[in-house]
């Protein structure tokens, strides 16, 4: 019995958030509220999410994706990857203005789509190399605004959880963007010490 709610815990943590899971006595029953259908389990397959092999899971999960009840965690942005959307969005922002660029953002990052957590260390991964074509770019040149719609973006389109934030300080009277996810900021949320008040506060799809 622990190994069956092992095994739809470990179910829950890669659906999607429109589905849920429950268990029945002839398996587990998984509501998909997006499509309002139904998706059956058999006892085996929730034997074969508590302790069957690396290959029987992948297998199930995969039967997950197929049916749309579960989301492919996306391959890390290479570090080209990076750096082109980095000076994408830094153009976009000159061109079109912040405000303009934050109401596309529902077209660029999706709503959040995977049910288990951002990684700390994905997060961290993605502020290094996001803050060092930062550094390195003449046109970028340390842009928060940049940074910040950058991973927000990115990181949404791999469908983990992120909010993009603009804060103010008065005096003096400064301006700040950043991302948080996983308990981190892209960039720091308190640059040089200084502490920004949180004004606007995007969570998905720009809202």
């Amino acid at each position: 019995m622990a190994d069956d709610v092992d095994a739809l815990v470990a179910m829950t943590r890669i659906l999607s958030p429109h589905c849920r899971v429950t268990r029945m006595a002839g398996g587990a029953l998984i509501a998909d509220w997006k499509r309002t259908r139904f998706l059956g389990m058999a006892p085996a397959d929730i034997q074969k999410f508590a302790g069957g092999s690396s290959e029987e899971r992948a297998e199930l999960v995969t039967g997950l994706i197929r049916a749309g009840c579960a989301t492919a965690r996306r391959k890390e942005h290479s570090d080209v990857e990076v750096g082109l959307w980095l000076r994408g969005v830094h153009l976009l922002i000159r061109t079109m203005g912040f405000g303009r660029v934050l109401r596309l953002l529902s077209l660029a990052a999706p709503d959040y789509a995977r049910a288990d957590p951002p990684s700390a260390e994905v997060v961290a991964r993605l502020k290094r190399t996001v803050q060092s074509h930062s550094r390195r770019s003449w046109l970028v040149n340390d842009d928060c605004k940049a940074e910040a719609v950058t991973a927000f973006v990115l990181l949404r389109r791999s469908g983990l959880k992120a909010v993009l934030h603009v804060g103010v300080r008065e005096h003096p009277f400064a301006l700040h963007a950043w991302t948080s996810s996983a308990g981190l900021c892209i960039p720091d949320a308190d640059p040089c010490g200084h502490v920004f008040t949180p004004v606007l506060s995007i969570n998905g799809g720009g809202q």
